[in-house]
């Protein structure tokens, strides 16, 4: 049951942040109206937002999920895999210290809480060019210290685990059909999103809730045979900077 939420608004630099995607500039106005509408959602899922302060020197900021993994347990800060985001953390640490007790990945161990998928008392790692060996070893000793196991999954193709694999609870896994043979998830039931709705496999549960991005009307038909109230939001300016929903908040 999670109760608080780490977000962080875009700042005015965003469109000057990391992407591939090629589907042009975010419209800046549009952003922070999503990024309300995201806020919103997640006080609707019953959750308590803490709004950090913008952070204009670090265009992808307000992607807060990649700078820590939240257990019940700990707090793990991660060392960014680009360098551009290694300065987003300390802000993040001085806010979940208040919470948890305080872990770090330290170089040459790189880490993206992207590349993360809690399931249950399980954690998938995916080995990505944001997350190195290095950082899987320091994130796996953390994890088993506080009582948590751990493996690793290869990424390719896709910039995080968790931009095409999420686990959704009750033994499901959303993952995108390019994925389907993935064999370290192979035991759990696939709910498999069809190739021209791939971005809509980052979606998040939340409590009684599943949010998921707006337009992508398959992906939505599938998740409404699960219990829970489904949630879309229109993602279109973030998804233009490689964004997701899981990105945008840490979750706790």
């Amino acid at each position: 049951m999670f109760t608080k939420a780490i977000v962080r608004k875009p700042s005015t630099t965003f469109s000057q942040g990391l992407s591939s995607s090629k589907l042009g500039s975010p419209d800046y106005q549009l952003c922070l109206k999503q990024h309300q509408a995201y806020v919103e959602a997640l006080k609707i899922c019953g959750l308590e937002v803490i709004e950090l302060e913008v952070e204009e020197d670090f265009p992808d900021s307000t992607f807060v999920e990649d700078t820590a993994i939240v257990t019940e347990k700990c707090a793990i800060i991660t060392h960014p895999g680009h360098e551009t985001r290694r300065g987003e953390v300390s802000s993040i640490e001085n806010e979940l210290k208040k919470y948890r007790p305080i872990e770090q990945i330290k170089a040459p161990g790189t880490l993206d809480g992207g590349d993360i998928m809690q399931v249950e008392d399980h954690f998938y790692i995916g080995l990505s060019n944001r997350t190195n060996k290095e950082g899987a070893d320091q994130l796996t000793s953390f994890l088993n210290k506080y009582g948590y196991t751990a493996s690793t999954i290869d990424v390719k193709d896709i910039l995080h685990l968790k931009s095409g694999v999420n686990y959704i609870g009750d033994g499901i896994i959303v993952l995108m059909e390019s994925l389907k043979d993935l064999k370290e998830v192979a035991t759990y039931e696939k709910m498999l999103i069809k190739p021209e709705e791939t971005y809509a496999s980052n979606c998040v549960r939340i409590n009684d809730c599943i949010v998921m991005a707006k337009g992508f009307p398959d992906t939505k038909k599938k998740l409404s045979t699960t219990p829970y109230k489904i949630i879309e939001l229109d993602m279109s300016e973030f998804e233009k900077m490689d964004g997701g929903l899981s990105c945008l908040s840490l979750r706790f």
